[in-house]
């Protein structure tokens, strides 16, 4: 895989002074690999490092830009007038003409006041942009391998059991190992993520001349789901003690789709309790709600009445915010299994 630019600017700043200490870290290759991240660990631990502290260079002056004396955006802010004090200053001045100043930028006025810059920005926009973006971009970056390879291994269990059926049907026709890998490998739209660890043994074997068992077995360290774990394991494990492939694809296929039907399952068990706590939360109470608070307010003494804005509160904020919450909370689960 070529660096981008980027890339080769961090790996000529950082990456000999972090080579032996990215190469040590056995989790980080790992995650690398298994996340399907073509670069080296010297390479991605150079951009982590170079692009938290450009990202740190950057919030410094911004910090820099708002608190510099003088000219920073702060002294800029204070130095403006309050407006809220205009109209007490024009009172004042119709009132006591004899007492205007025309030298003085207020004119005399005692009510005259500049802007304050408020207290909590002060204080939070350091520790934001001196600390929190900082170290939250150094962990974004550091923890994106990981991420990467967890979102694979989810992505392979989704397309396991179909895999596992299609190979089983290629060894029922007495197909070789070879020609289901390579088979797997040109159907990427189908299979999805599998389709390349299928790719990857099919190259070892065929263009970097390594034996069936040993392309299994780097297949085994390259798989990023405990599942696909298996399946290359038990393959390897059929391989070596002269098994059937077919009655063990068969199997596996037969497991992997039971495993589906118990995750599809517990799926839609979830959309169900998440429907009825929808007519539930999002259409009995509301309408309970708004009949309860008028009832309360009418039956309630010294003349309390229901506010308008009350009303237009619960119906235009409160109950669009219920149901694009659960509108949400069904899109995330579906695009989980999504395919």
């Amino acid at each position: 895989m070529e660096l981008t630019a980027w890339q080769k600017i961090c790996h000529r700043i950082l990456g000999k002074a972090f080579k032996k200490k990215a190469r040590s870290d056995q989790v980080l290759s790992d995650n690398l690999v298994k996340g399907n991240i073509g670069v080296m660990p010297e390479v991605y631990l150079a951009q982590v490092f170079v692009t938290t502290v450009a990202v740190t260079v950057i919030c410094g002056v911004l910090l820099t830009a708002i608190f510099l004396p003088e000219i920073g955006l702060i002294d800029w802010y204070e130095s403006r007038p309050d407006t809220s004090t205009a109209l007490a200053c024009y009172e004042w001045e119709y009132w006591n003409a004899d007492l205007v100043d025309e030298t003085l930028e207020s004119r005399g006025c005692p009510y005259f006041k500049y802007m304050e810059f408020p207290v909590f920005g002060a204080i939070g926009l350091p520790v934001l942009l001196g600390f929190i973006v900082p170290f939250g971009t150094y962990k974004y970056l550091k923890g994106a391998a990981g991420r990467a390879a967890k979102l694979r291994g989810v992505t392979l269990e989704k397309f396991l059991p179909y895999a596992a059926s299609y190979t089983a049907a290629m060894a029922a026709a007495n197909a070789t190992p070879h020609k289901i890998f390579r088979s797997l490998a040109l159907n990427e739209d189908i299979y999805g993520e599998i389709a390349y660890d299928s790719a990857m043994i099919y190259r070892d074997v065929t263009l970097l001349g390594f034996d069936l068992l040993t392309a299994m077995k780097m297949a085994v360290d390259r798989a990023a789901s405990p599942w696909m774990t298996e399946f290359f394991q038990g393959m390897v494990g059929t391989l070596t003690a002269g098994g059937s492939l077919k009655l063990y694809f068969l199997n596996r296929a037969e497991h992997y789709m039971r495993e589906n039907r118990t995750r599809l399952h517990d799926f839609l068990e979830s959309l169900a309790m998440l429907a009825e706590s929808y007519i539930v939360v999002a259409v009995a109470m509301p309408l309970f709600l708004i009949v309860m608070l008028v009832i309360m307010f009418w039956v309630s003494g010294a003349g309390a009445q229901m506010e308008e804005s009350t009303l237009y509160l619960v119906v235009l904020v409160v109950l669009p915010m219920i149901h694009g919450l659960f509108a949400f909370i069904v899109w995330s689960s579906s695009e989980e299994q999504k395919m």
